[in-house]
Order: structure tokens, then C-alpha cells, then sequence
């Protein structure tokens, strides 16, 4: 492993921490087994769920996590007042309307000569 590449340890700390759940939950799922408390199909498919979910097998957990990291990232975003990009765009298509807008009334208003219209009566 290459100490000064990040990304391959971040790689290799999270395998290792996956077969590190794998196996506590193997054996949490066991002891649970012997005491009673989980039948032994149970336990194995309580096993593989989770293993499912970990590899990302699981599309609901998958989109459940998305949605989380998409509010926390709005709440980071908004505490530091920093815009998302379709909050820009939208800003964008309002600042584009009102500008066609603004066109629209000036070409229909005919407009007076400067001063004109500043002299008392």
C-alpha cells in the first residue's frame, strides 16, 4: 500500500472495517442464537442483509442514505451561505425572466425626452 496515496487507505480502511462489521455481527448474531433470542434462519439472513447493505446490494438503503447526505449537505451549504448549483440556476431563469420582462415594458412604453418630465407645472 502506498502511504502517500489517500485514496487507496481510505480503500483499504473501509474493507477492513467491513469484514471487522461482518464478523462482530456474526458473532453478536450467534450469541443471540444460543440465548434464544434469534432463530438461526433469522441470524443468517439478519447477517446477509446487512453485508447486502454494506456492499450497496441494498437499493433502499442506498436511497435512504442519499437522501440523508443530501439534507446534511444542505444544512452544511446553508450554514456556511453557500448556494447548490439548481439554487443558482433557478436564480438564473428568475433574473432572466424579469430582464425579458423589463425589455417588454420598455419597448411598449414610448419614452420622454430626459427633463421633460422633472419641470413643475
Amino acid at each position: 500500500m502506498d502511504a502517500n496515496n489517500p485514496l487507496q487507505q481510505l480503500l483499504v480502511r473501509g474493507l477492513g472495517t467491513t469484514s471487522l462489521v461482518a464478523e462482530r455481527l456474526r458473532g453478536v448474531t450467534q450469541a443471540w442464537v444460543s440465548s434464544g433470542r434469534l432463530d438461526p434462519s433469522e441470524a443468517s439472513a439478519l447477517v446477509d442483509d446487512v453485508l447486502a447493505s454494506l456492499r450497496g446490494d441494498n437499493p433502499e438503503l442506498e436511497k435512504q442514505t442519499e437522501r440523508q447526505v443530501e439534507r446534511n449537505l444542505d444544512h452544511l451549504l446553508q450554514d456556511l451561505g453557500l448556494a447548490r448549483q439548481r439554487e443558482v440556476d433557478e436564480l438564473r431563469g428568475r433574473i432572466d425572466r424579469l430582464e425579458q420582462l423589463l425589455r417588454q415594458q420598455r419597448l411598449q412604453k414610448p419614452t420622454e425626452p430626459a427633463g421633460y418630465g422633472d419641470l413643475p407645472d
